[in-house]
């Protein structure tokens, strides 16, 4: 069976239920590498593009190990999406930021004047160029955990603990900011792959539309499957 290869960051910090690193996250096969020396501190504040080189080999590991699409385990990693797709022959969808081009188009359809905003683990790090290299407006609206909480601590500090229920409120109050900051978001992506056990408590707070990674990868697994299904129906 086609499986999904996820590159994970080299990290310590636990990994609940919902995050991307949790073995019950996700209802299809995924096979995880972790990519050493990949920390959250090198990647989402550093950018360091000494680490493509290894994300691509251990990419091309995985392949040859079967996986049939590649994801990241950091919403930064939306910078070498295009480095990322031309150096594997499988799709690659690298960050949930992926996601804001068509939710940005679906909220044009549906309501005049709304566009998407983003939640980030980290807003001083995310910048215009994460966002162009993810397809997205660079003027999209962005905000971060409070610097120096607990979660954006125990993430990009690596920190061997995790405050569950402080992380919730956290992640909520990031989100209540940028509504109150931009009256005309419409929805909201998570961007860090550790916030999707949150989805829901931002979800009640804000009255919007809340999409993370789990989001993207679900949509694109079962589109992916479904014209491998059809291609395989159609014979040689």
């Amino acid at each position: 069976m086609s499986h999904l290869g996820l590159l994970m960051l080299d990290t310590r910090f636990p990994r609940i239920a919902g995050d991307i690193g949790h073995p019950a996250t996700f209802d299809f096969p995924v096979m995880r590498m972790v990519v050493r020396g990949a920390s959250p501190e090198r990647v989402v504040r550093g950018g360091d593009p000494a680490l493509l080189a290894p994300f691509i080999e251990a990419g091309r590991a995985l392949v040859a190990d079967g996986a049939a699409a590649i994801a990241t385990s950091c919403g930064f990693l939306a910078l070498f999406q295009r480095e990322l797709q031309a150096a594997l022959p499988v799709p690659v969808w690298s960050s949930s930021l992926l996601l804001l081009p068509e939710t940005a188009l679906a909220l044009q359809s549906w309501f005049t004047g709304r566009h998407a905003g983003v939640v980030t683990v980290d807003a001083a790090a995310l910048s215009a160029d994460h966002l162009r290299a993810a397809g997205a407006d660079p003027a999209t609206p962005i905000e971060g955990l409070a610097p120096g909480s607990s979660l954006q601590r125990s993430l990009l500090e690596d920190l061997p603990t995790l405050d569950e229920a402080a992380a919730e409120r956290e992640v909520v109050a990031a989100a209540l900011r940028l509504v109150r900051r931009d009256a005309r978001v419409g929805a909201i992506v998570l961007e860090c792959t550790n916030m999707p056990p949150y989805a829901a408590a931002v979800r009640a707070a804000t009255g919007l539309p809340v999409h993370d990674i789990t989001t993207l990868l679900n949509s694109r697994w079962a589109a992916l499957c479904a014209a491998l299904e059809a291609r395989q129906a159609e014979g040689p």
